[in-house]
C-alpha cells in the first residue's frame, strides 16, 4: 500500500493556499464587478431588469411585446427589460423627478434639444467609452467615427446616437393632388420666392384650405422646416452656412434672419397662412390629413415622402430647397445614455448593443409582434394585418428612429426596399458642419439661456408667423435679447468653439 504521510502533511498546506488565492480572486472579481457594474454577468444570479425609459404613450399590448422581447434578452445577456414609455408633455418633469429621487433607470432617451449637456453637466449620466469598448463593438461597427463621437463633452462620450437620418436637408411638402389638378411644376420652386404664386393659385382656387401651416403645434413654419445654419447645440449663437470661418454670430441678428422674415410677413398678409398662426396650436399634419391644409416646411431625407403620405393619408411631394449636411444637433437630436440611477450599467449596455445588431430584437421593440401586429410580405417587407390599419393595433410607437439601428427595421410595403442603403449614401454624402463634433456646455450662461428663452417665447413664433410686423418688432426683439446677455452666451459658445478647435488640429 502506498505510503500518504507525505500528502497527509502537504494536504493541509495546500488546502490553505488555495484557499488564500480563492479568496485573493474574489476580492479580485468583487472589485472588478463593482467597477463595472454587473452583477448579471453571474448566470446563476437572477436575470437583472433594464428599466428603458422613452418616448411614448402607453400601447395596449406592451407587456405582451415586453415578454417577447425578454425570450431574447434572456438568453442573450441575461437580463430582462421594463419598457417605460414617457408622454413627450410629460418627459422633463418625470425624468427630473426620477433623476432627483434615484428611481431606478437603466437606460434612457436623450438629446441635445431635452437638456443633454445639462444632464451631463449635473453628473447624471455615466460616462460610456469603457463600456462601448468592452461591450458595445455592435454600436462602434454601426457608426461612422464621427457620428459615435459628435456627442463628446470633454473627451467622453455619455450618449450614442440612434443610427437613422443622420444628416437634413430642409424644403416643403406640398399635396400632389393639388399640384397635378393646377399644373404646379414641383421643379419649378427653386427658393422661398417662387412659393408665392404656388400660394397664390391654392388660396384662389380653394376656398377651405390654408396654403401653409406650420408642421408641429405651437411654433412657426420655418421652425425645424428651413434652416441654413448649425445651431451650435440650440438657443442663439450659430454657425451661418455651417462655416462662416467657425464665427459665432446671433443669427437673429443677421441681414439672413431680416430677409427670412419679410417674405414670411408678405405671405401672412396675402392670406397664405391662419390669421391666428401666431396663437393657434394647429399640428400642420393633421392639419393637411383633414383636408384644411396645402403644405408644410419640413426637415427630409430619403423616404420623407412615403413617410409624410402615410402618416396624412394624402400623396406628398417635397421641394428640397438646402443642401443636406450633418451638424452635431442632427445627430445628437436622438440618443441613448445610461443614467447614474442604473444598478448595472454593463447590462444596460449590452441591451444597447443588441438595439444595434439583433434585427428580431429591434424590429419586436419597433413593430411588435409578427402575426399580430405586422404581418410579412417578404423577408424584409411588412403590412398590416388584415383588416387592420395604424389607428386600431395594439402596438406601434410610430418611431422606428429612436430605438436603435433603424437600418435593421423592416420596411412596409408601400416604401422603397433599398431605403436604408439610400439612408446611408445619404448620411454618408451629406456635407459636414465644419462645427460638427462641438457641444455647447451651457453650465457657464445658465442663467442668461434662461432670460433669452423667455424672450424667444415672447417674439419668435410671432415674427416668424408674420403676424408681428419685422419693421417694428424685430428691433425691439434684438434689443431684449441683448438685455437678457444673448451677446454674453455668443462669446462664451465662440470660446468653447475656439478651444475645442484646438483640440481637433
Amino acid at each position: 500500500m502506498r505510503d500518504n504521510t507525505q500528502a497527509k502533511r502537504t494536504w493541509p498546506a495546500l488546502l490553505s493556499l488555495v484557499i488564500a488565492v480563492s479568496v485573493i480572486l474574489a476580492g479580485c472579481g468583487s472589485k472588478k464587478e463593482a467597477a463595472e457594474g454587473s452583477p448579471s454577468d453571474d448566470s446563476s444570479s437572477a436575470p437583472y431588469e433594464i428599466t428603458v425609459a422613452f418616448f411614448g404613450s402607453e400601447q395596449k399590448d406592451m407587456l405582451e411585446v415586453q415578454e417577447a422581447m425578454n425570450k431574447i434578452t434572456k438568453e442573450k445577456i441575461h437580463a430582462t427589460v421594463k419598457l417605460l414609455p414617457i408622454a413627450l408633455g410629460n418627459w422633463q418633469q418625470q425624468i427630473n423627478l426620477m433623476m432627483a429621487g434615484n428611481e431606478k433607470m437603466d437606460l434612457m432617451f436623450t438629446s441635445s434639444g431635452f437638456g443633454y449637456s445639462t444632464l451631463v453637466a449635473k453628473g447624471q449620466l455615466n460616462p460610456l467609452n469603457d463600456l462601448l469598448d468592452k461591450y458595445g463593438q455592435g454600436i462602434k461597427q454601426a457608426l461612422d467615427p464621427a457620428f459615435l463621437t459628435a456627442s463628446q463633452i470633454n473627451g467622453e462620450i455619455y450618449a450614442v446616437t440612434t443610427v437613422r437620418d443622420l444628416a437634413s436637408d430642409y424644403g416643403i411638402l406640398m399635396r400632389k393632388d393639388l399640384l397635378d389638378k393646377y399644373q404646379i411644376e414641383p421643379a419649378t420652386i427653386q427658393s422661398l420666392d417662387d412659393l408665392d404664386a404656388v400660394f397664390q393659385t391654392i388660396k384662389d382656387k380653394e376656398d377651405n384650405l390654408v396654403p401653409l401651416v406650420a408642421k408641429n403645434p405651437g411654433t412657426a413654419p420655418f421652425d425645424a422646416g428651413y434652416i441654413t445654419y448649425d445651431p451650435l447645440s440650440g438657443g442663439v449663437g450659430v454657425l451661418p452656412h455651417y462655416d462662416n470661418d467657425l464665427k459665432v454670430v446671433n443669427f437673429f441678428e443677421t441681414k439672413e434672419y431680416a430677409d427670412e422674415l419679410n417674405v414670411l410677413r408678405r405671405w401672412y398678409q396675402q392670406g397664405f397662412m391662419l390669421k391666428d398662426a401666431g396663437t393657434g396650436k394647429y399640428d400642420g399634419r393633421e392639419m393637411v390629413k383633414a383636408g384644411k391644409a396645402f403644405a408644410y416646411f419640413s426637415n427630409l431625407k430619403p423616404g420623407t415622402e412615403v413617410e409624410a403620405s402615410r402618416k396624412s393619408g394624402k400623396e406628398m411631394i417635397a421641394v428640397r430647397l438646402t443642401d443636406a449636411y450633418s451638424t452635431t444637433d442632427s445627430i445628437t437630436g436622438m440618443m441613448w445614455s445610461i443614467p447614474k440611477n442604473s444598478q448595472d450599467p454593463v447590462s444596460s449596455m449590452k441591451l444597447l448593443n443588441l438595439l444595434y445588431t439583433d434585427k428580431e430584437l429591434y424590429n419586436l421593440f419597433t413593430w411588435g409582434i409578427e402575426g399580430k401586429h405586422y404581418v410579412k410580405v417578404s423577408d424584409h417587407v411588412i403590412d398590416y394585418p388584415q383588416g387592420m390599419d395604424i389607428q386600431h393595433l395594439g402596438y406601434n410607437f410610430g418611431t422606428p428612429y429612436m430605438f436603435g439601428n433603424q437600418f435593421l427595421s423592416y420596411t412596409w410595403k408601400e416604401e422603397d426596399p433599398d431605403i436604408w442603403s439610400k439612408m446611408d449614401e445619404f448620411n454618408n454624402n451629406a456635407k459636414k458642419s465644419k462645427a460638427l463634433g462641438f457641444s455647447f456646455d451651457v453650465s457657464k450662461v445658465k442663467n442668461e439661456m434662461a432670460a433669452v428663452n423667455n424672450v424667444l417665447s415672447e417674439f419668435r413664433v410671432g415674427l416668424e408667423t408674420g403676424t408681428l410686423d419685422p419693421a417694428e418688432n424685430l428691433p425691439k426683439f434684438i434689443e431684449k435679447m441683448k438685455a437678457a446677455g444673448s451677446d454674453i452666451i455668443v462669446s462664451e459658445k465662440q470660446r468653447q468653439l475656439d478651444e475645442w478647435l484646438k483640440t481637433r488640429k
